[in-house]
């Protein structure tokens, strides 16, 4: 039997970190919970101290401050002892049967391959998300302007796992040794869009997206207790970063240098104060 760890990376998460917990420690696909604690209140830290105590598989990684969320991942990747690495939101609640369900979807895939799941809100509608086209400027830039050229929850549902090219970082499996052979996530992104740079390097070497509808997670979002003009800053950040990664030519170099300013205006505009 393939064993599977779970990584979950928390910073100021609140209360929805306790059910996310609970769901993956009683998951008996689940061998071990690497959690990375970025920074949390005292009586959460409190919660959390008792709660490792109680659960000989659960490890707590705390100290580093916050470190950012794929520094952090790769921190929890080398604390983990499953052949699978599962990693998941703080803010969301792992459906039961989903880890083995990804785990099919992975059966005779190349290394390094990527298997995200469905990721669905409170009424049970699929986010915005978990499977997504490749992140081009173009796409990027008509997304801003109010048309959705990238992501796919609005087309009809697969039935079957199926090629995507990018799933989300909120919820997914990767083997270890795929993962460290990607040198997991680009330590370059502080939070927002190491993800779409790791299924674009897994793509660039030789492996596959796949995402399986099986799977899934109930996710809150929002419940983290950062600004939104901070997020909206390193999303710019690592939008930026991305595109200047896969860059194909000056021309294309150039074009990514206009844009950016545009892009960064767009995301702190939209932010709430």
């Amino acid at each position: 039997m393939t064993t599977t760890s779970a990584i979950v990376v928390t910073y100021q998460t609140g209360q929805r970190l306790k059910e996310c917990l609970y769901a993956l420690v009683s998951d008996p696909d689940i061998q071990d919970v690497i959690l990375v604690d970025n920074g949390n209140p005292s009586d959460m830290m409190i919660w959390l101290e008792r709660f490792t105590s109680k659960h000989d598989a659960v490890k707590l990684v705390s100290g580093q401050g916050n470190i950012g969320f794929g520094v952090a991942v790769n921190l929890g990747a080398k604390q983990a002892s499953g052949e699978h690495l599962l990693i998941i939101n703080p803010d969301a609640v792992l459906r039961r049967s989903s880890v083995s369900a990804l785990q099919e979807a992975a059966e005779g895939l190349a290394e390094p391959w990527i298997v995200g799941g469905r990721i669905f809100d409170l009424r049970g509608r699929e986010e915005r998300g978990p499977r997504r086209r490749k992140l081009t400027l173009w796409r990027a830039l008509t997304s801003f302007l109010g048309f959705n050229t990238w992501t796919l929850e609005q087309t009809p549902a697969p039935e079957n796992p199926i090629p995507v090219d990018v799933i989300s970082g909120a919820f997914f499996m990767m083997s270890k040794t795929g993962y460290q052979a990607l040198n997991g996530f680009d330590e370059g992104y502080f939070l927002h869009v190491e993800d779409v740079d790791l299924c674009w390097r897994c793509w660039e070497a030789g492996g596959q997206v796949i995402y399986q509808p099986d799977a899934g997670a109930l996710h809150y979002g929002a419940t983290s207790d950062v600004p939104d003009k901070t997020v909206a800053r390193h999303k710019a950040d690592g939008l930026a970063r991305y595109f200047r990664k896969t860059a194909t030519g000056p021309f294309h170099r150039l074009c990514i240098e206009l844009a950016l300013p545009f892009i960064r205006f767009a995301l702190l505009v939209k932010a709430r104060d």
